[in-house]
């Protein structure tokens, strides 16, 4: 263990190179290395004099730190008073491993392995146990929190965390501005504001299109997608919409890894549609960070997306997102209305090919007339989504859970 002060916080961090080393980062089972950590976190506390107020875990891989701490600690005065939060991050990874395994690295009885508590259709569920043994559970987003109560957005937890709702709170994540800024970011070859951002971001775009070898063109319309290349980003509705998208006059980036059929369709298609396609499968924080500045469009058609921070991003650099509404998406994207000239985006319900290019569409239709557009990209990029706002409202919960 090992701590470091940084802007009035003391932060500690647990190692283990036996666990958590660089070899060994794929060698050893998830549930082995994060039992390690989630005993350790608890059992180093009095060895540090630390006694925190809350304890607040993250996804299944803390889930059962509120479990260990009601089985092993809640008798002894110095844990006594300790309270729990857990977030969920993304409802679909829940950490479900044998319950024998479970009660081996954990030294459970039997007892937590019930149908109210950690047991999960035969086996054991980590995410379910810090729902169930958090004293307060929330969310990336107030929609999500609704989504994962319905039988659809539940991951069969729905039940469990309908009977929760009092206690499940909906909270939009930040992004960090000093990060995502266009004004100062290095990996841009034009930095730029509000005043200057269209022609910052087509010295951005026609930078960008002479380094992927696309026609350099600083009017085309270009599209951009930074995501991992999974079936919840909502890639299949691309994948069937494709046709057609390439029948549009616009340029389409996409930067990414993820499973190998969305890699070698996007691969295809470049390779088919060299003058339109970019496909840049890899990870790539630079290029990533040049997407956002040159593109015109930022595309999400997530199936089910808990906040999202590719919108927030595309937001901060004048790219008007065109996302799905689910999740945080729905909560940060409010469709453009050109007669209330209201809205930062564009969005549509159905997963559906047909509605996503139709909404593509609509939007290519706006950016054509550029005093409109410069008023929508100025508009997106005045929204504010830092760290700020939500930290209120955590520490509104942390204020009424200290009662």
């Amino acid at each position: 263990m090992f701590s470091i002060k940084k802007s009035g916080v003391t932060y500690y961090f647990i190692d283990n190179e036996y666990y958590f080393g660089e070899k060994c980062l794929y060698k050893w089972d998830d549930l082995e290395r994060f039992a390690f950590f989630d005993k350790a976190a608890l059992e180093i506390l009095p060895k540090i004099d630390f006694k925190p107020d809350i304890i607040h875990c993250n996804d299944w891989q803390t889930g059962a730190v509120p479990v260990v701490l009601e089985a092993y600690y809640k008798n002894d005065g110095f844990y006594r008073d300790i309270r729990t939060v857990f977030t969920i991050h993304n409802l679909k990874y829940q950490g479900i491993y044998s319950i024998d395994a479970v009660k081996d690295f954990f030294s459970l009885g039997d007892e937590y392995f019930t149908d109210d508590k950690l047991e999960f259709h035969g086996c054991a569920n980590l995410m379910k146990a810090g729902i169930v043994y958090s004293h307060i559970v929330t969310t990336v987003s107030p929609t999500y929190a609704e989504e994962i109560k319905t039988p659809t957005g539940g991951e069969r937890l729905d039940g469990l965390l309908s009977a929760r709702s009092n206690s499940l709170f909906g909270i939009l994540n930040g992004i960090d501005y000093n990060e995502y800024n266009p004004k100062k970011d290095p990996a841009l070859v034009c930095n730029y504001g509000l005043r200057d951002v269209l022609d910052g971001k087509k010295k951005n775009k026609m930078a960008l299109q002479e380094q992927l070898g696309l026609p350099v063109d600083g009017e085309k319309v270009m599209i951009g997608l930074v995501s991992r290349l999974v079936d919840q980003k909502g890639l299949d509705i691309i994948a069937d919409a494709m046709d057609e998208l390439l029948g549009l006059d616009m340029q389409f980036v996409i930067v990414g890894t993820g499973d190998e059929k969305y890699e070698n369709m996007f691969r295809h298609h470049a390779w088919c549609n060299p003058e339109k396609v970019s496909a840049n499968i890899m990870f790539s924080n630079e290029m990533a960070h040049r997407v956002y500045a040159a593109a015109d469009l930022f595309l999400m058609p997530s199936l089910f997306e808990p906040c999202g921070l590719g919108q927030l991003i595309a937001l901060s650099y004048g790219t008007i997102p065109v996302v799905r509404e689910t999740g945080g998406l729905k909560d940060t994207i409010k469709a453009y209305n050109e007669f209330t000239d209201e809205g930062n985006g564009f969005s549509f319900y159905a997963p559906d090919a047909h509605d996503m290019v139709f909404t593509i569409k609509r939007a290519i239709s706006f950016f054509a007339d550029k005093a409109v557009w410069k008023k929508l990209v100025q508009r997106a990029m005045k929204e504010d989504f830092s760290w700020t706002e939500s930290a209120k409202k955590y520490e509104e919960i942390y204020k009424n859970l200290m009662g």
